[in-house]
């Protein structure tokens, strides 16, 4: 479980394809307080650290997660969010994080609004009734609150805030129209459709 405020950005150094695809990730952490076996959050995908050094971790992405996040996000030199595990007594400074994606979302727009960017993103339909003004969502790992969802010929769509700080300890300093980002929805939002769809049965 994770709270969605990124703890460092890591660098993949070497992606190799051994079935799964193995990425070994340049960080900042303190590795030996890391065991293998332990989970990182990479760009909000939950990933099981299976060998590490003085400055580097290594993860196996399986083909069905490749295939269910951004592209071009599991390659050499691509830089990812990180953020380790919540433990007991930690601060829940975001919100709840599971680290499981439930899609993609693509990049439509960025403005600067005041100090901060305006990102405006198209939600696939599937996800779009889980997201509400003023409601959580996680992008890239970052939990950040919905500012305003419109109906549009193609979608729907969806903005949030970037404020500098964000912006200065994320990936999203390099946020442009066209990128893609994986989404997870409020696992709240997730657990009231699944009771209210029961109780219609």
């Amino acid at each position: 479980m994770f709270t969605g405020i990124v703890t460092d950005i890591g660098t993949v150094t070497k992606a190799e394809k051994r079935g799964d695809l193995r990425l070994t990730i340049r960080c900042d952490y303190a590795m030996d307080s890391v065991a293998i076996g332990a989970s990182i959050a990479c760009s909000g995908v939950c990933l099981t650290v299976v060998d590490k050094g003085g400055d580097w971790f290594a993860v196996d992405v399986s083909v069905e997660t490749v295939s269910r996040t951004a592209r071009d996000q599991w390659r050499e030199g691509g830089r990812l969010n990180l953020e380790r595990s919540l433990r007991m007594g930690d601060e829940l400074g975001g919100h709840i994080v599971t680290g499981h994606i439930d899609g993609v979302a693509d990049v439509m727009g960025v403005c600067e609004e005041g100090g901060s960017h305006r990102v405006w993103l198209r939600i696939h339909d599937d996800l779009a009734r889980f997201v509400a003004p003023k409601g959580s969502i996680t992008l890239d790992g970052v939990s950040l609150t919905v500012n305003e969802i419109r109906q549009a010929g193609d979608g729907t769509h969806a903005s949030v805030n970037i404020i500098p700080h964000t912006a200065q300890v994320t990936t999203f300093s390099e946020i442009a129209e066209g990128r893609q980002l994986n989404v997870e929805i409020d696992v709240l939002a997730r657990y009231i459709d699944r009771m209210l769809a029961t109780r219609a049965q």
